[in-house]
């Protein structure tokens, strides 16, 4: 799952293009997650890149919730840990680097954010399989894709590889330029 192995992998080089107030604008991370999280919850964002959305996260977990912001790269999580540092956020939020081919989390969670990367992962069954031992009994995973990298007919296979290993659609939300889809896993 390296660069230069999966060219799909956004470099951190490049996170300018990912954080900027145009996106923001575009695509409001509290206007995306109000609905989803709430105070005191444990979310994962997911291939967190520079922390677009795990800043907002933080904020709607309050004092009582925890983030964890996870990406396969040091330079993204290096730029996160600099928009935290000395903010009471800093607090909230535990910077996890993922491993080559998995997330390597033990930690249980509410809500788990896949915004923009499972297109970049290579495996979506160990993924998702994954996803099934790092979400408390009811958690959601938020998975959210661009149109631009992933077609409908490819966003539809992985909906089905979703479904066939044990999870359920709960909404597919509208997100500017995405696919999206919020589910839970069956027990």
């Amino acid at each position: 799952m390296k660069n230069e192995e999966n060219p799909y992998i956004c470099p951190s080089r490049l996170a300018g293009s990912l954080d900027n107030s145009f996106r923001r604008w575009l695509q409001n991370p509290k206007k995306i997650l109000k609905s989803y999280i709430k105070e005191g919850m444990t979310v994962i964002d997911l291939g967190c890149g520079p922390g677009v959305f795990t800043v907002e996260i933080a904020n709607l977990v309050h004092e009582s919730g925890q983030v964890i912001a996870a990406d396969l790269q040091d330079g993204m999580l290096e730029i996160v840990a600099g928009k935290l540092k000395g903010t009471e956020l800093e607090k909230r939020v535990t910077l996890h680097k993922c491993q080559e081919k998995s997330i390597g989390l033990t930690a249980k969670a509410d809500f788990v954010l896949a915004f923009w990367m499972v297109h970049e992962v290579p495996d979506h069954e160990r993924l998702f399989e994954e996803f099934k031992t790092i979400l408390k009994p009811g958690g959601k995973v938020y998975i959210i894709e661009p149109k631009v990298h992933v077609t409908h007919a490819a966003f539809e296979k992985m909906t089905a590889g979703l479904i066939k290993a044990g999870f359920e659609i709960i909404e597919r939300p509208g997100v500017f330029f995405s696919r999206a889809i919020l589910l839970t896993h069956k027990k």
